[in-house]
């Protein structure tokens, strides 16, 4: 089973975090992806490159997944995730992230990355990558007033 914590930035260790995760809406719709394997949506965000601070990690990812060059961008949280998934080979596993809200004023043309397809909807997706993890992210960023 996949368990899904929240933690204050100054309570885990910086070099911990690997992944940036990033809630994006772009003028009041919702904005997820498609990565080309894949037939589910996502929000982007992805994995911390070596010499990247995690909002550097959040700010490639977002320009990468959905092609925004006109975005703010606020930290949320740390998050973890322990159990068997992708990343973590035993249930007793777990990986730190942090959870970004961004608000995309405009994008490029196209992308240039692994992701198909965008969607910007006035709903939530249905069909989630991640559905153990994703929706709780979502929740935990409303939950604490950040998702406007």
């Amino acid at each position: 089973m996949t368990e899904v914590s929240f933690y204050e930035q100054a309570e885990i260790d910086d070099s911990l975090l690997a992944f940036a995760v990033i809630i994006a809406r772009s003028e009041g719709k919702w904005v997820f992806c498609r990565h080309r394997e894949r037939d589910t949506w996502e929000v982007p965000g992805g994995h911390r490159e070596p010499g990247e601070t995690i909002l550097e990690t959040a700010r490639r990812e977002l320009q990468e997944e959905t092609g925004a060059i006109d975005f703010h961008m606020e930290p949320v949280c740390v998050y973890s995730v322990k159990g068997k998934t992708a990343v973590n080979k035993k249930d007793t596993d777990e990986s730190f992230g942090m959870l970004f809200v961004a608000n995309i004023h405009s994008f490029e043309n196209e992308l240039h990355s692994e992701i198909k397809e965008l969607l910007l909807t006035d709903r939530l997706a249905d069909n989630w990558t991640y559905p153990a993890i994703q929706p709780k992210l979502l929740d935990e960023a409303v939950r604490r007033g950040c998702l406007h």
